[in-house]
């Protein structure tokens, strides 16, 4: 963290801390704040700051603790927000956080809460006024409006709070979290405040359109099954370009369809799957979920959500969490502002669903993402006068193997090789080779 205010690109797509490029990779705490002590969230905190975070998702108010006639809280574990004692533990969050240059993009409320009438358009100005005022001085937050919610549930409600919040500190990012399968640019895009898009890819397989829950789209919008890829296609089509990303893919360790413990789980290639899709057709980053971590269970509580299957004190340590950092890391080792997705570049090989390739190129660059291990053709005619070292980047683990130094080839023909577990997903990693530079040096 810089000391500056995140910004906007010049091309609109990509943020910036002070003047280096930022790569969002935000982590989903939804509840962090309502059921966890300050120790616990120190070492939450930094288990994610170690594995390359650098955003936390979290919400300010979730739920409204009921109190019975006796003064007992109907909602144990739920911290009591109507306390000063609450809102001074958020401040030393706050700046637990700042301390250890991580960003939080705060929720002021839960979506519900503006669906049910709850936060209104006439109390919402209080509201609104109070954070503003009270986190006027904080340099490492992101508002985040919405929660799971369509924009149009309380339209008039999120715009008055927007443009106060706005008002109070004119260069903090604003966005908007929407309902599973949309994107704010449905509601939003034409809005100043809304500094960029944000999309929930969600929880459903391609065969999930329809599953007569309450958490079913509506008709008029498009449901893309696990292509999160195509949220950053379409949010780019849009004139005025603004960043986006996907701040609800499918979480790790949970159900396929999200209510039916029944169905298969979502597991880490899937976690690397969303990730690299949306993040080499343009995303500005990505964020990451965990079903036991979003929702801090423990197995004390005595009931769960979403067939949550472990403690998020031993799913803070999955496979998956931990693998996003070489995606962060494989962007930030080139100028990804000025990339673009390039999937022209493929004369063959590219196919739908799990045996699309995804890729990224620049002036000095191209990756390509092969989640099934499938051949691909790459056009390299571009690059003929640029020497260009290739890799296949596993993402499991990081690792780079060297494969050989391209120049003057037009077409390159890319097999993967198979691996020996439940994935069969690589990183091809091409750049601008330096040996010539090296060798004339020597």
């Amino acid at each position: 963290m810089s000391g500056f205010a995140l910004h906007i690109s010049e091309n609109g797509r990509y943020f910036y801390d002070g003047e280096k490029p930022f790569f969002w990779l935000g982590d989903t705490a939804w509840l962090m704040l309502q059921k966890l002590e300050e120790e616990e969230i120190r070492t939450y905190l930094r288990n994610r700051r170690e594995k390359g975070y650098n955003v936390i998702q979290t919400v300010l108010v979730h739920t409204l603790p009921n109190v019975s006639a006796e003064g007992c809280s109907l909602a144990p574990g739920i911290k009591d927000v109507t306390k000063n004692s609450y809102w001074e533990f958020v401040d030393r969050i706050v700046e637990m956080a700042r301390d250890m240059g991580l960003y939080l993009g705060l929720l002021p409320s839960w979506g519900s809460l503006v669906k049910d009438g709850i936060l209104n358009r006439e109390n919402i100005e209080c509201y609104a006024e109070f954070l503003g005022s009270r986190y006027e001085r904080f340099d490492n937050l992101i508002w985040i409006l919405g929660g799971d919610a369509r924009g149009d549930v309380g339209m008039e409600v999120f715009r008055r709070e927007a443009k106060i919040l706005k008002a109070h500190n004119p260069h903090r990012l604003i966005t908007y979290h929407p309902f599973g399968r949309t994107s704010s640019s449905l509601w939003f895009q034409d809005e100043d405040w809304l500094d960029f898009n944000m999309f929930q890819s969600g929880h459903r397989r391609y065969d999930q359109a329809r599953l007569g829950e309450w958490d079913d789209n509506a008709g008029k919008e498009t449901f893309f099954g696990e292509d999160n890829w195509r949220y950053v296609e379409r949010d780019h089509g849009n004139a005025v370009q603004k960043p986006t990303l996907d701040g609800e893919p499918s979480y790790e360790g949970i159900p396929q369809g999200l209510h039916n413990p029944r169905n298969p789980f979502w597991e880490e290639w899937d976690v690397r799957r969303y990730a690299y899709w949306s993040v080499f057709a343009g995303a500005a980053g990505h964020t990451y979920g965990s079903n036991a971590v979003m929702q801090f269970y423990t197995p004390e509580e005595g009931k769960d959500a979403y067939g949550v299957r472990e403690s998020w004190q031993d799913a803070m340590h999955h496979a998956g969490c931990g693998q996003l950092r070489y995606l962060k890391e494989l962007m930030e080792s080139v100028d990804f502002t000025e990339g673009h997705p390039e999937d022209g570049m493929l004369l063959f090989g590219q196919k739908e669903r799990y045996h699309r390739i995804a890729v990224f190129a620049g002036e000095n660059f191209v990756f390509c993402y092969d989640y099934s291990g499938d051949e691909f053709l790459l056009d390299l005619s571009r690059y003929m006068d640029v020497p260009m070292d290739a890799y296949w980047m596993n993402p499991q683990d990081g690792t780079y193997s060297y494969i050989t130094t391209l120049q003057g080839v037009r077409k390159w023909l890319a097999s993967p090789v198979a691996r020996k577990d439940k994935a069969n997903d690589w990183v091809l990693v091409l750049k601008k080779s330096h040996r010539n530079t090296e060798e004339s040096e020597k």
